[in-house]
């Protein structure tokens, strides 16, 4: 399976009759999947079917996700609701008559709430529009889907660079001259004859002990060896694929982690530069790993 990244954007349109429609979606990084859904006032309903299809499809991200109608109808025209006029004049036909009460006439009644009914041309735009503006979510989805995929696929790319060069760079570090058992004795002792000559009364026996304990600590094969598990674990999830975001960052952290200790303890210029580059390299690492889903 392959990874995708969380940025993308898609855009699905269609006409109904009168009626026209366009989705479109924006991707962007996010810690979980955040959906910001706009549809116009009475199309709630497909909003919430945009949350469910949105949420079945990704893990990650922060979606805006926006629906536009618009209808060539024309201008909504009056309506006289006749069961509602009928209605209120039976009403006012069983009121008792009056002297003082003039009878109603049809300006005041068609003033009435509920008399006058703007209707649009054709069908309820829902009704029309609902199933094809579905298919339309479906078809956006679809193209979201690939444009975060080919994202992704750029990203793998990039990443696996990365990955080689950090293998380099422990292998490097790994077989550095300043490793070897002759360059440590020679460090060791040149440090031991500097303290000696700047004061007779350390003891030289001591010395050597504090010496090679310091040396013990200072070697970096526990960093390299860790280096070395995390880039099979590296391979292995871009292998695997998926949403596999939350898990790359997790290992970019450890291995930003090896290279500053490996810095740290590199008591020599060369081992110091590959440690420099390396901690370079994860940085850029751990940019690209904030895109994956």
């Amino acid at each position: 399976m392959a990874i995708e990244s969380m940025t993308g954007f898609a855009r699905a349109a269609g006409t109904v009759g009168v009626h026209a429609f366009a989705w479109e979606v924006r991707s962007v990084n996010g810690r979980g999947l955040d959906l910001r859904v706009r549809v116009p006032p009475g199309f709630e309903i497909l909003a919430e079917a945009a949350r469910k299809r949105l949420t079945g499809a990704f893990a990650r991200g922060t979606l805006h996700v926006n629906l536009q109608i618009s209808s060539d109808a024309g201008p909504p025209r009056p309506r006289i609701n006749e069961a509602v006029l009928a209605a209120l004049l039976e009403s006012i036909a069983r009121l008792p008559a009056s002297e003082t009460v003039r009878p109603p006439s049809y300006d005041g009644l068609l003033g009435i709430r509920g008399v006058i009914e703007l209707a649009e041309d054709g069908e309820d735009a829902l009704t029309v529009l609902e199933a094809p503006v579905l298919a339309g979510l479906e078809a956006v989805v679809l193209g979201l889907k690939e444009a975060r995929a080919s994202e992704g696929r750029a990203l793998e790319a990039v990443l696996n660079g990365h990955l080689e060069a950090i293998a380099r760079l422990t292998t490097q570090a790994e077989s550095h001259p300043a490793r070897g058992v002759d360059a440590i004795r020679l460090r060791i002792a040149s440090q031991v004859a500097a303290l000696l000559e700047a004061s007779q009364a350390l003891d030289p026996q001591r010395l050597h002990q504090e010496a090679a304990l310091l040396a013990v600590k200072a070697d970096i094969r526990e960093e390299i060896d860790r280096l070395q598990a995390h880039v099979v674990a590296l391979r292995l999830l871009l292998e695997q694929g998926g949403p596999i975001g939350r898990k790359l960052d997790f290992l970019s952290q450890e291995f930003g982690r090896e290279a500053s200790t490996l810095c740290a303890k590199a008591g020599d210029a060369g081992l110091s530069r590959i440690g420099l580059e390396l901690r370079t390299v994860v940085d850029q690492m751990r940019e690209q790993v904030q895109n994956v889903e």
